[in-house]
């Protein structure tokens, strides 16, 4: 039996196995830099069979390297191949820039205007229309009925449901559109920012690119480089949120963040409480 072993600098390396009585087999020893698989196959348990698993090139920071394509990895349709609703990555963005915004603008009522304590004049005798202070909404330089008033928030929380479909909507046209690259590591040769600009121009990745890595302590090298530079930010999977998505032109993933991200959305879309968390009240 013959088995044909690919590896990233594309050398092949044949290996033998004897199953016969009169075959015998022969060890080869692999180094350990040659012995990565060419395709990250992964068996997802698809209850749709006309939905097919996606497939993404590995690509390498490294640019010396023969081919900036070192693997293929397939990514699951349920989060990279959603239907990607418009409406609920609207609400996603509108709900992110509306949570954290506190209202400064001010009205005072007619009680916190100076003035106003006595009566204009009398109640009756003189036709004219019934007031008990100058300082009423009804007059020119009086109080302000309804009016906006200072520090009142506008946080509310999103349903959950959404919440998650936001992301799998966000990640599905970004894919769709070839704008999500997979990457081994974010390992970089060089600390330089024009290295990393150089970079993003040869693979028409920009102008804003956004890394994503499973942890939140990056390589030194791609720290340095992107600390100059404004349009192309570093983010923990952790932290991988709608608006930041759209923010950046090209998101770009690790192997172990595109995983990161597959094995939690799963979860929460599959969870046996999912319609519990939904329809559950934020409490503050």
């Amino acid at each position: 039996m013959l088995a044909l072993l690919t590896c990233r600098t594309h050398r092949l390396i044949f290996l033998t196995f004897g199953t016969s009585p009169g075959w015998q087999s022969e060890a080869v020893a692999v180094p350990q830099s040659l012995a990565a698989p060419l395709i990250l196959d992964e068996n997802f348990n698809i209850d749709r069979k006309v939905v097919e698993k996606r497939e993404a090139w590995i690509e390498t920071l490294d640019t010396s390297a023969p081919s900036h394509q070192v693997g293929l990895i397939h990514l699951h349709p349920k989060v990279f191949a959603d239907y990607p609703r418009l409406d609920i990555i609207h609400e996603n963005a509108v709900w992110q820039q509306k949570f954290r915004m506190v209202n400064t603008a001010h009205t005072k009522l007619r009680s916190e205007v100076r003035g106003g304590g006595k009566k204009p004049h009398p109640q009756k005798g003189l036709g004219r229309a019934r007031h008990g202070s100058i300082r009423s909404p009804l007059w020119v330089g009086g109080g302000r009925a309804h009016g906006p008033r200072a520090f009142t928030t506008q946080f509310y929380m999103l349903p959950f449901a959404k919440r998650i479909r936001g992301l799998t909507s966000t990640l599905s046209a970004k894919f769709s559109q070839d704008d999500l690259k997979i990457v081994e590591n974010l390992d970089l040769p060089s600390d330089e920012a024009g290295y990393l600009e150089k970079l993003c121009e040869e693979r028409c990745w920009g102008p804003s690119v956004l890394f994503v890595d499973d942890t939140d302590l990056m390589p030194r090298n791609i720290t340095i480089a992107t600390d100059t530079i404004q349009h192309v930010n570093l983010m923990p999977v952790y932290g991988l949120n709608v608006h930041s998505m759209l923010k950046h032109e090209t998101l770009v993933l690790t192997v172990s963040a595109a995983r990161r991200i597959e094995e939690r959305l799963l979860y929460h879309l599959n969870r046996p409480d999912f319609y519990k968390m939904n329809n559950e009240r934020f409490k503050k």
